[in-house]
């Protein structure tokens, strides 16, 4: 049901009447021909009027379209796999990133911890070199053994089970003699 309704018509028909005047005057240029002053008094009484209609859409159902909702559900299925597969590139991406620098630090790491076993090789050899050990000796006040101080060790060398040493004869020597 729709109702017309008139928005002030004194004011509208003053504005009716100022755009029907700008329009007159650009159509019809002072023109006295007979047409054109009825197409003035055709224009000259027309009242705006607005018309309120309210539209009603409850009793309306939407129809499902099945293939549509068909096209929608591959749609999202091929949407989904595609996104999982995005997923796995990236993070395989960024797993192998992680593990080359995790290699590189390893590398970095190795090459510290040759360089210290190269260091203490050095150090092992240089204190077991015989020179040192001399000297060492005798600044503690220690000389070489005498004739008959060594004693050699007695060792039976059997392959296929363990080595003992022994000594043939144990003797004790004093220092002070």
């Amino acid at each position: 049901m729709s109702v017309g309704t008139i928005a002030n018509p004194s004011r509208s028909l003053q504005q009716g009447r100022l755009w029907f005047t700008a329009v007159e005057e650009r159509l019809f240029p002072q023109s006295p021909s007979p047409s054109s002053q009825r197409a003035r008094k055709a224009l000259a009484g027309t009242p705006e009027i607005f018309f309120a209609k309210p539209i009603d859409n409850s009793r309306l159902v939407k129809v499902t379209d099945p293939k549509l909702r068909r096209e929608r559900t591959i749609f999202s299925v091929a949407l989904a796999i595609l996104f999982v597969l995005v997923t796995v590139y990236v993070w395989q991406h960024f797993s192998a990133i992680e593990y080359g620098y995790s290699i590189q630090e390893l590398k970095q790491q190795r090459d510290v911890l040759a360089e210290a076993n190269r260091a203490l090789r050095l150090e092992e050899a240089s204190l077991k070199d015989p020179e040192r050990i001399d000297g060492l000796a005798r600044s503690m006040g220690l000389q070489l053994p005498q004739a008959g101080q060594v004693q050699q060790m007695d060792v039976n060398v059997d392959l296929g089970g363990p080595v003992l040493a022994r000594a043939a004869g144990v003797s004790v020597i004093s220092l002070t003699q």
